[in-house]
C-alpha cells in the first residue's frame, strides 16, 4: 500500500439527541452498528463505525446526544461526546432544519471553538421541509456562530447529498495506513452489539421512564450442545424497579416474547447466522444509573462509555 496515496482518518459525529447521527453511521457503514429509536439518549456509548475501500478508510465515531445531564450515567454520556473530538481529523456537527439556533446547539458549538480541525455543518432531515430552499434560514443562523469548513443539507433517509458530504470529508483526511482490518466494521465486540440490538427493541416497545431505566448485558454465547447449528445467547435485561420488571415481562410474558422475536432477525444479520436461540432474563438493580460500581459492571464505566 502506498501511504502517499491512501487516505485514512477519524471523524466524530456530534450533536443533540435525535438528529440522525446513528442513522447516518449505519448508512455509511452498510450494517447496523448503532441502534436507533425516537427516544432521547438512545446512544449511550461512543460507537465506532469503520468504512474501508481501496482508496480510503474512515473511522466514524457516533456519540451520545448532548443534553443537560440528570444522572451520573447521563453526565458520563455528555463527557464522552465532548471527548470524542480529541485526536480526530474532522467533526460532523449534525442538526436539523430549525428557524432559530437551539440552545443545546449553541453550547456544543461553543465547546468546539478550540477544536482547530475541520468542522462540517450537516443539516439532516431536509426531506421534511416543504421547500428545499427553506433550509437557507437554518444555514444563515448557524454560519454566524461558527466558521464551518463546509455546509451540507442532507437526508440520510432519502440519500440526499450524503455522497457530497463524503467527498468533502475525504479531502481533509491525511494520507496514511489503514488502522483497522478490512473486514472490521466496529470497535465493539459482538456481545456489546447484540446487547444494543436487544435494548433497541425495548426502547421502541416502552415509554415514559422505562426506556431510560434499561440496561442489557449478554452473559454467554455458545454453540448448542445438542444441535451445533444453533448459537445459544443468554442475556439479562436490568431495570431499576419491580414495576418496570413487570412491564418488560408483560401480561403472560407477551412483552418479553415480542422483544425476543424482534431481536433475533437483527442478531442473525449481524452475525451472518441462520439459527439462533435467545434466552432473556429480567433483573432489578435499583438506581443503577447513579451507582459507579453498577455503571462499570453494566458497561458504562468512564473508561468504556
Amino acid at each position: 500500500m502506498q501511504f502517499d496515496t491512501y487516505k485514512s482518518g477519524f471523524v466524530a459525529i456530534i450533536g443533540r439527541p435525535n438528529v440522525g447521527k446513528s442513522t447516518f453511521l449505519n448508512k455509511v457503514v452498510g450494517k447496523k452498528v448503532a441502534i436507533m429509536s425516537d427516544k432521547p439518549q438512545t446512544t449511550r456509548n461512543k460507537i465506532l463505525g469503520i468504512v474501508t475501500t481501496d482508496d480510503y478508510q474512515i473511522a466514524f465515531t457516533d456519540t451520545p446526544g448532548i443534553h443537560k445531564p440528570k444522572t451520573l450515567l447521563q453526565e458520563r454520556m455528555v463527557n464522552a461526546s465532548y471527548d470524542s473530538v480529541r485526536g480526530v481529523d474532522a467533526v460532523i456537527f449534525m442538526t436539523t432544519p430549525v428557524k432559530k439556533v437551539l440552545k443545546g446547539d449553541e453550547i456544543i458549538l461553543s465547546n468546539l471553538k478550540n477544536a482547530r480541525i475541520p468542522v462540517f455543518l450537516v443539516i439532516n432531515k431536509v426531506d421534511q421541509l416543504k421547500k428545499f430552499n427553506d433550509i437557507d434560514l437554518t444555514i444563515s443562523k448557524y454560519i454566524d456562530l461558527y466558521p464551518f469548513s463546509g455546509v451540507f443539507p442532507i437526508s440520510v433517509l432519502n440519500d440526499i447529498n450524503v455522497d457530497k458530504l463524503f467527498e468533502a470529508i475525504k479531502t481533509v483526511l491525511p494520507f496514511g495506513p489503514k488502522y483497522y482490518p478490512d473486514e472490521m466494521i466496529s470497535d465493539h465486540n459482538e456481545k456489546f452489539l447484540i446487547s444494543e440490538l436487544i435494548r433497541e427493541k425495548i426502547l421502541n416497545a416502552t415509554k415514559e421512564e422505562v426506556p431510560h431505566s434499561i440496561a442489557v448485558t449478554v452473559d454467554l454465547m455458545k454453540n448448542n450442545e445438542d444441535n451445533p447449528e444453533y448459537l445459544d445467547i443468554f442475556a439479562t435485561i436490568y431495570v431499576e424497579r419491580d414495576s418496570q420488571k413487570k412491564i418488560i415481562i408483560g401480561h403472560n410474558g407477551d412483552m418479553i416474547k415480542s422483544i425476543k422475536e424482534k431481536s433475533i432477525p437483527d442478531i442473525k444479520h449481524l452475525l451472518d447466522m441462520r439459527k439462533i436461540h435467545l434466552d432473556l432474563w429480567v433483573k432489578v438493580k435499583k438506581d443503577w444509573k447513579d451507582r459507579p460500581n453498577d455503571l462499570r459492571n453494566l458497561g458504562y464505566g468512564e473508561e468504556n462509555i
